[in-house]
Formats: C-alpha cells, sequence, structure tokens
C-alpha cells in the first residue's frame, strides 16, 4: 500500500510501505476513504515531536470502511463504515474509568505518533470497540473528519473547559482550524458576544460567515487595546487556539475578574505565566489533550443538522497528490487554505 511516511525533520515521502494486519484481538484493519492533514503533523514535520521516529506513517484523522477485525472485536464487522477517532481508548484502565481517554494507559494520542497513522491506504486501529464510531447512513465523510479530532478538541478544550455560558463575551485568538472549531461549537451556549483575532484577513471573514460577532486584525495594529476597546474592557472567556507566547499573554491581558482562559494551543516553547496579576483576579487558567469523550454527541448534532463542519473544507485531493496536499496546508495564508480533505479512489470491484 501507499502511504505518508515521517522520513526526518523536514523530509517526507509519499511510499509504498507494508500493509497492517491485526496484531492482537481487539484490533481493526480500516482502509481509509477520507483523511486530512493537522497542524500536529507539520509540527512533527519541524522535528518538534521528538517521539516521532523516522519511518512512521503521519495522521491521525479520517474515515474509512472495516477489512479485517480481531476476535475480541464485538461492535463492528467486516464492512462498516467508521470514524476513526485521534484518540485510542482502551475502556478499562483507571484513566478511561473517568473518560480521561487522552491518557489511556495502552492508548491516547498514538496515531500517526507512537504506531503508524491514518495517512495512508489503510490503518491498524487498536481497542476497535471504543476508538470508532459507525457511520449513519448518508452522513457527509468530509464533514465526519472533521470529527476525528478538530471538532471535540475545540469544543472539549476550549469551550468546556472555558465554561463558555449564555451571556459571556468570549474572545478565540487564532482563527485556524481549531479556532475555527471553538468559533462553532461555542455557539452551543448563546455567548453574547464572539471575538475572533487572526493575522489572516481571509480567515477573519470566514470567522464572520461561521458566526463571529466580531473580528479583530492583530496585523493591523495594538490588538489588545482594540480588544478591551471592543469589549469594554477585557472578556469573561479568553480562548487561545495558536500556541505562541504572544497569543497566550494576549490572553492573560484581556480577561476580566472572575473569568477563564481556556487554553487549546500547542506551545513548542515556555510562555511567562503571570500568576501575580491572575490569582487576584480570581481567573481560572485550564489546558488540555482532547479526550474525545464528546464525540458521539458531537456525530448526532452533525447529523442533525445542528452545525455543518464540511463548510471548514477547502481544498480536496486524491491520495495519490498527498505531497500537494500538504504544499498546500504548509501555506494556509498563500493558499487560503483551512482544512484539506484527501481521498481515496474507489475500489475495484
Amino acid at each position: 500500500m501507499k502511504a505518508l511516511v515521517f522520513k526526518g525533520p523536514g523530509e517526507k515521502g509519499w511510499e509504498e510501505v507494508p500493509r497492517p494486519s491485526v496484531q492482537k484481538s481487539t484490533d481493526a484493519v480500516v482502509r481509509i476513504t477520507k483523511t486530512t492533514i493537522c497542524g500536529t503533523d507539520l509540527h512533527i514535520l519541524k522535528g518538534d515531536v521528538p517521539a516521532v521516529t523516522p519511518g512512521r506513517i503521519l495522521g491521525h484523522e479520517g474515515v474509512g470502511v472495516i477489512e479485517q477485525i480481531g476476535d475480541g472485536v464485538k461492535n463492528f464487522k467486516v464492512g462498516d463504515h467508521v470514524l476513526i477517532s485521534c484518540i485510542t481508548s482502551c475502556g478499562s484502565c483507571a484513566n478511561c474509568r473517568r473518560q480521561l481517554y487522552a491518557h489511556c494507559a495502552d492508548g491516547g494520542w498514538i496515531l500517526g505518533h507512537l504506531i503508524d497513522g491514518t495517512q495512508a491506504e489503510y490503518v491498524r486501529i487498536p481497542h476497535a470497540d471504543n476508538s470508532l464510531y459507525p457511520v449513519p447512513p448518508g452522513a457527509d465523510e468530509e464533514a465526519l473528519v472533521m470529527l476525528s479530532d478538530i471538532l471535540p478538541t475545540g469544543f472539549e478544550i476550549g469551550v468546556l473547559a472555558g465554561q463558555v455560558a449564555p451571556g459571556d463575551s468570549v474572545a478565540i485568538v487564532g482563527a485556524g482550524p481549531v479556532g475555527m472549531a471553538t468559533l462553532l461549537t461555542a455557539q452551543f451556549y448563546s455567548p453574547a458576544r464572539l471575538i475572533m483575532l487572526d493575522t489572516d484577513a481571509g480567515r477573519l471573514e470566514i470567522a464572520k460567515r461561521f458566526g463571529a460577532t466580531d473580528v479583530i486584525d492583530v496585523s493591523q495594529g495594538d490588538a489588545l487595546e482594540t480588544l478591551l476597546a471592543l469589549s469594554g474592557g477585557g472578556v469573561d472567556v479568553a480562548i487561545e487556539a495558536v500556541g505562541i507566547p504572544a497569543t497566550f499573554d494576549l490572553c492573560q491581558q484581556a480577561i476580566l475578574p472572575g473569568g477563564r482562559i481556556a487554553n487549546v494551543g500547542v506551545h513548542g516553547k515556555s510562555v511567562e505565566l503571570h500568576l501575580e496579576t491572575l490569582w487576584i483576579k480570581n481567573v481560572t487558567l485550564t489546558t488540555g489533550l482532547v479526550n474525545t469523550n464528546t464525540t458521539a454527541m458531537l456525530l448526532k448534532t452533525v447529523a442533525s443538522g445542528k452545525i455543518a463542519p464540511a463548510q471548514l473544507v477547502t481544498h480536496r485531493f486524491d491520495m495519490a497528490q498527498f505531497l500537494d496536499a500538504y504544499e498546500v496546508f504548509s501555506n494556509a495564508a498563500k493558499e487560503n487554505a483551512m482544512k484539506v480533505i484527501v481521498s481515496a479512489a474507489e475500489p475495484m470491484d
């Protein structure tokens, strides 16, 4: 089979590799029909995630069809269409029993990280009963790819952790895919203002269409001053969705007393934490890796049409164009790219 292989920092290839097979009774092998590229994959290619070693197949998102199952898989059968969760969970360890699936003793974020991932024609999924979800009949598979990672990430680590409530003023710093997913799901709770900040004017226009009440182009002046003036002195919830010190600091400076800072962005280096000002303002700060414990609920919400994550897709490629897809996604501002979908060719009868 063909797969996108990490060959070391700055190097990748679309190469012929061995097809996976069932290794444990709880495994399933899934034929990928649609997958995507995540910002985390770009971090890996830069060498920011040293646990990913050369030869690893990247990717942790996708939908597909089960081709093979182990004897211990009870909830699925060969031929089932499934959504692949970015988080693998055994369902029985101490962390899984409290829905902390990100820290499963035999899983967590392992796809495209510690084991081969979904940017391939086939992928092996450990603990299939707890790590796959049935695709509803007639569902839009492109929309469901957004449920592998970015939608639950924005919802759980941004909206829920930030305790977004009716009437709140909310600032989302970063209008990338996860920031947009946060914007879409924050609207479940009817905040009074949803303010999106970014340096990309094109993404800010998209944010307006997706429900932002206000947008701030950070490249056009003092973003903090603009945000404070727009919000009347600060926001109830500040959601950091970039992962750099400057955006985290902006959240710290913009938060109101009693407010919540929810850090969603992946930080590659340390930030300056201003506890000397946060403590006296009764500010709550949260961080986290997605657990995907809301995926089943989000599936129902998408199926009902209450939310339409397929609108995040801007570019489409065939698997043979995987390297082109990476080029576009790596130059998102230039290419006006949000999420790319990479689709497999239809199987031959």
